[in-house]
């Protein structure tokens, strides 16, 4: 299946957050403390991506960069048991998603709807910085533009 591109993610920034362009760096930002090291920010401001497939149906969980997602934390939310979610693999990703893993953002999917979760962490930033859709490519967004843009709900979903 083909990887979506930046192109796809930037025609939903146009849409929903005009004005706000995806910069690309010569090194790549896959990793949060490669992207933090990119743009020059905290590390915690770095909006990643953890992809899930819970009970057959993708769902993302966007976290702060130093945080990690506690699966039983998911599982409650969604009200199904721990077993019934999983990682989602680099297939899953592009299948699902549309990305390779290291440039899922945050919106802008192949599969329409899917339901998301933020790390409620994150309020603590005027900005956070989200992949773009490759490797290599960045974004600065609002959490609360973030929020309206995939209806998802802020939600504690880190690892204590």
């Amino acid at each position: 299946m083909e990887l979506l591109t930046p192109d796809h993610v930037q025609a939903v920034l146009d849409r929903h957050v005009p004005g706000t362009v995806i910069r690309f760096f010569d090194t790549t930002t896959a990793t949060s403390q490669q992207a933090a090291d990119n743009i020059g920010c905290e590390l915690a401001q770095i909006l990643k991506s953890i992809c899930f497939i819970a009970d057959g149906s993708p769902i993302v969980v966007l976290t702060s960069g130093v945080n990690r997602v506690d699966d039983k934390k998911i599982a409650a939310l969604l009200g199904i048991s721990r077993k019934q979610i999983k990682i989602a693999s680099p297939d899953d990703c592009v299948n699902f998603y549309g990305y390779a893993p290291g440039s899922v953002p945050p919106f802008g999917y192949r599969t329409p709807d899917v339901r998301a979760f933020i790390d409620e962490t994150l309020q603590q930033f005027d900005v956070i910085y989200a992949a773009g859709g490759a490797h290599n490519a960045i974004f600065p967004i609002t959490l609360a533009q973030v929020m309206a843009i995939t209806g998802a709900a802020l939600a504690d979903v880190k690892k204590d």
